[in-house]
């Protein structure tokens, strides 16, 4: 069974940034610390764990305004891709919005994620920026 929650304390918080940096950073020759930014104490975290309490990957819900949220350095680990980790991110990222009262998300999909995002049934806005020279990006949204 999959549990779907923030970390709770720093080992947890040093794995969840080290996700984050293997699957989205590391690849592209990134320092470590590039994983985050600036609205990290303003979000809401989310990791997936296993029964073994590993995390299988994370995302965050960034408050952009009263009524749109974004999600922002969704990463699932290699061995976890496909098995439905980034949908369950997704829904509970959803579901917070909502009680938030987000009536919008938006989010950057790199190129290769796109086809997972619409299947979550976001909509593309707009070919956006290019990352690390390679990577492009969509503007996605979705109406909660």
């Amino acid at each position: 069974m999959i549990e779907i929650r923030a970390p709770k304390n720093q080992q947890e918080w040093d794995k969840y940034y080290q996700l984050r940096w293997e699957v989205l950073r590391k690849p592209w020759n990134q320092p470590i610390g590039s994983e985050k930014d600036t609205s990290e104490d303003t979000s809401i975290h989310f990791m997936a764990l296993n029964e073994q309490n590993e995390i299988l990957g994370v995302c965050r819900l960034q408050k952009n305004s009263e009524t749109e949220g974004q999600i922002r350095f969704m990463a699932v680990s290699k061995n976890a891709q496909g098995k439905g980790i980034g949908k369950l991110l997704i829904k509970a990222a959803e579901k917070k919005a909502i009680e938030l009262g987000i009536n919008t998300i938006i989010l950057q999909a790199r190129e290769n994620a796109v086809p997972f995002y619409i299947s979550c049934k976001y909509e593309i806005v707009e070919k956006t920026f290019v990352l690390f020279d390679t990577i492009q990006h969509y503007l996605m949204t979705k109406k909660l």
